[in-house]
């Protein structure tokens, strides 16, 4: 390989104070005029030649020795331009590398995140998009009527409530063609249950062909307003027990309904009605249903009996809430004044 020219070498070789006076001056040689583009780091190092500048003055010949100044000292132009471009290239090549490992990070936060946006992107998270659980934000089905009465509710034993009523507003025709009975439904104010749920369950339950309307003797039609035959009552323990000693019906001992025969209502226990009894175990729509039954029975006329034998279903009217077996003989729970209609 041919060893370097002299020019080159003297070009990088300036002395320490050279070079100092040189970047010190900005880089203008003594007794020349500051090219106004030399202060623009970025413009085309092309443009910096070692001739005179635009001064309007044609240039004067050369001697030897300053041809040969002005080429080393050219030369030493171009090499500090070279570095200064240099420089300016590693910053920005130094920028864009952090700016690339920046945004990199960014893409491997949002990948993370599981979008393709950044996290701080508040558009990510719009209204639309699911929640944290991955599950559409959708609000549960009802119950249907079936599902709410398979389902106890809480409810004190010992619950006294305020003792005032409150008619379920609605009506419900009598769906049959017999011995008409009217009735109203109250629910006992402060008492935290459906009464919605209760007047329906009175309705479908009276005039389904296994209860009182069975081969079309009866047909039961609710009412909000007027005077109806009687009114079956939702009440608490305290105030079941209040109505049913004014018909001289003791309800406290097992805590269970009555009718009050002297006055309007047939009173329905909100504790049983909430939670059921052992005899029933987790069949809770059928002890609903044999509680409205037995009740309005008496309403109706009928008093107690039990069955008479061994695996029988009990009657209705016997006190299913007390007990199944009596005497030696075990009935089966049955809600149903006609069962097997």
């Amino acid at each position: 390989m041919a060893a370097p020219r002299q020019a080159y070498v003297d070009a990088f070789d300036l002395g320490a104070e050279e070079s100092d006076a040189h970047f010190a001056s900005g880089g203008v040689a003594p007794g020349r005029t500051a090219n106004p583009r030399a202060a623009d780091p970025y413009g085309s190092v092309t443009d910096w030649d070692t001739g005179s500048f635009e001064t309007g003055e044609p240039s004067l010949p050369e001697t030897e020795e300053q041809a040969d100044g002005k080429a080393r000292k050219g030369w030493a132009f171009t090499g500090i331009a070279a570095a200064a471009v240099t420089t300016v290239l590693a910053v920005v090549v130094a920028g864009q590398v952090a700016s690339g490992q920046h945004d990199a990070g960014a893409r491997t936060q949002a990948a993370e995140d599981g979008g393709g946006r950044a996290t701080q992107d508040s558009a990510s998270r719009g209204d639309d998009r699911p929640t944290q659980s991955g599950a559409p934000n959708v609000a549960a089905a009802p119950l249907t009527y079936d599902q709410q009465m398979a389902r106890t509710y809480p409810l004190g034993a010992k619950l006294k409530a305020s003792g005032k009523f409150d008619a379920v507003p609605g009506v419900a025709e009598a769906p049959g063609k017999g011995r008409k009975y009217t009735y109203r439904v109250d629910i006992e104010k402060g008492l935290g249950l459906d009464g919605e749920l209760f007047a329906e369950a009175v309705q479908k339950t009276l005039n389904d062909q296994r209860s009182w309307a069975h081969g079309g003797a009866r047909t039961f039609e609710r009412i909000h307003s007027g005077k109806p035959d009687f009114v079956i009552t939702l009440a608490s323990p305290g105030t079941t027990a209040e109505w049913c000693a004014k018909s001289g019906l003791d309800t406290t001992e097992d805590n269970v309904s009555c009718d009050s025969a002297s006055t309007e209502r047939v009173m329905i226990n909100a504790y049983r009605w909430a939670q059921g009894s052992t005899t029933y175990g987790d069949k809770i729509h059928a002890y609903r249903q044999m509680l409205i039954n037995h009740e309005v029975g008496h309403r109706l006329g009928f008093g107690h009996v039990t069955c008479d034998k061994d695996g029988e279903l009990a009657p209705v009217m016997q006190q299913q809430t007390k007990f199944l077996d009596h005497d030696g003989i075990h009935c089966l729970a049955n809600p149903w004044a006609y069962p097997g209609s």
